[in-house]
């Protein structure tokens, strides 16, 4: 069959803008895990929807032709398509991942969409949305007067402060927000040094073709759960006269507290006072004690949360410099639905002589300046043992970390990073930082920091530098 000249024209576009598609794939897939709950408004044909392997994917058009294309397209049955109008239409089945993909920019009413959406929002839901960063407008046109680039209808100029004012006044909140693509074809090793490294440069981080925006709709959780119950997680290694305080202090968080000892190894007496305390507690709490199955900070906290039956997690850790009378205040922003990551900073309120060593000082603000980069997030103090998700998050974050491959001793950096690779909101809270009253510190700073170096490495190859 003879190709028509017309035919080779509406192809062109196409096959240039290939490469720019497999990247909008790979930026999605990031933050998308196979087997989500996927709902993507303006789905065309439905590739994109297509390629995130979604559990139960629903792809929604307000042109009949490309929903019925969506459907044509689709030989396994992987997602369903409507044609529905955003700007009219509500949908309350709820997802756990909105797509809205170069579509604001055709909207008549942005603000009334972005409330619409919310809809099918739970409280962990996260929206996506790409858009066109002006600055490629001149390139954009030259492209489409060279058939390079389909022909499109008149777009919004939106710019990233635009998306993100939107939508606040929407009642969503942007938990990130940057610019992807400096270069929207995909060849291997130009690929990786554009878009996986210029464009996350400082001033560079502005120019890419493609604003990217995550945001939530916050939402205080007590709505989904009748009774909350909170672990809280302590690991205690020659901690043995801290166990009567740390029993004494914790106060009961939500309708339950657990409070899990995880002993690691000690030299001193810990776990024979652990077993003495416990057996003759009296309170308001539920205690458990266990001996940690290997050695390590993260190996005794992962394994206490593995054990814990709560909704909520929460480290206290057995030195009691960072007091346990601030555990409610880390709760109440949680619960309220302000925050989805509470990290406790030391670096706020002045502290006792001797709570913290000098270099040890200069280096929580060395790595607390990194890892505000690294995770698109401000953070003061990531080195701060106190720290608080709820259990289905963690769950999830453990298949983020893997990449990370366990090269973090405190577990600070396994938490901190996963929760910015899931995109949850991850907020600092002020706590009074004390001297310890018993024992040794377990630090070693040459060490350890040596440690934490190649930790912080490794952040910066698996989020900001990703290829």
């Amino acid at each position: 069959m003879r190709i028509k000249k017309e035919d080779f024209i509406s192809s062109r576009p196409r096959r240039f803008q290939k490469g720019f598609h497999r990247q909008m794939v790979r930026l999605h897939r990031y933050l998308i895990k196979p087997g989500m709950r996927v709902l993507e408004w303006g789905c065309g044909k439905g590739e994109l929807l297509r390629a995130m392997d979604p559990s139960e994917g629903l792809g929604i058009d307000s042109n009949s032709m490309a929903v019925e294309d969506a459907r044509a397209m689709d030989n396994q049955n992987k997602c369903e398509y409507r044609a529905l109008d955003i700007e009219k239409d509500v949908l309350n089945e709820k997802y756990d991942h909105i797509i809205i993909n170069y579509l604001l920019g055709y909207l008549g009413d942005i603000q009334k969409s972005l409330e619409n959406i919310g809809k099918s929002a739970h409280s962990r839901t996260r929206l996506h949305i790409t858009s066109l960063n002006t600055l490629w407008l001149p390139i954009i046109r030259l492209g489409k007067k060279l058939n390079l680039i389909s022909p499109q209808p008149n777009n919004n100029w939106l710019s990233q402060s635009d998306i993100i004012g939107i939508l606040e006044l929407a009642g969503w909140e942007t938990v990130h927000a940057s610019t992807e693509q400096l270069f929207p074809f995909d060849i291997p090793v130009l690929n990786w040094f554009f878009n996986a490294f210029l464009v996350k440069l400082p001033f560079l981080n502005r120019l890419g073709l493609t604003i990217f925006i995550t945001a939530r709709l916050p939402q205080n959780l007590s709505l989904e759960y009748k009774g909350i119950k909170t672990s809280v997680i302590v690991p205690v290694r020659n901690e043995a006269g801290h166990i009567a305080q740390a029993l004494e202090r914790i106060p009961k968080l939500g309708d339950a507290t657990e409070v899990i000892f995880v002993e690691g190894n000690s030299s001193d007496d810990t776990w024979d006072v652990l077993e003495q305390m416990c057996k003759n507690y009296k309170g308001e709490l539920e205690v458990r004690y266990m001996k940690q199955p290997g050695s390590g900070k993260w190996d005794a906290v992962s394994f206490g949360f593995g054990q814990a039956t709560g909704d909520i997690l929460v480290i206290q850790d057995g030195d009691l410099t960072a007091p346990p009378e601030d555990l409610p205040k880390f709760h109440e922003a949680l619960v309220s639905g302000k925050v989805e990551f509470v990290n406790g900073c030391r670096l706020v309120y002045p502290m006792e002589d001797e709570a913290m060593r000098f270099l040890n000082l200069l280096g929580n603000k060395f790595f607390a300046a990194l890892n505000t980069y690294i995770i698109g997030q401000y953070c003061k103090d990531s080195l701060c043992g106190t720290k608080m998700i709820l259990k289905r998050d963690y769950q999830k974050l453990l298949e983020f970390i893997k990449p990370l491959k366990d090269a973090d001793p405190f577990g600070d950096f396994n938490l901190l990073f996963g929760s910015a690779m899931m995109r949850l909101k991850i907020l600092d809270l002020p706590v009074r930082y004390r001297k310890r009253e018993y024992g040794d510190t377990n630090i070693s700073r040459f060490y350890h920091g040596t440690l934490l170096l190649r930790m912080t490495w490794l952040g910066l190859r698996v989020i900001k530098f990703k290829g």
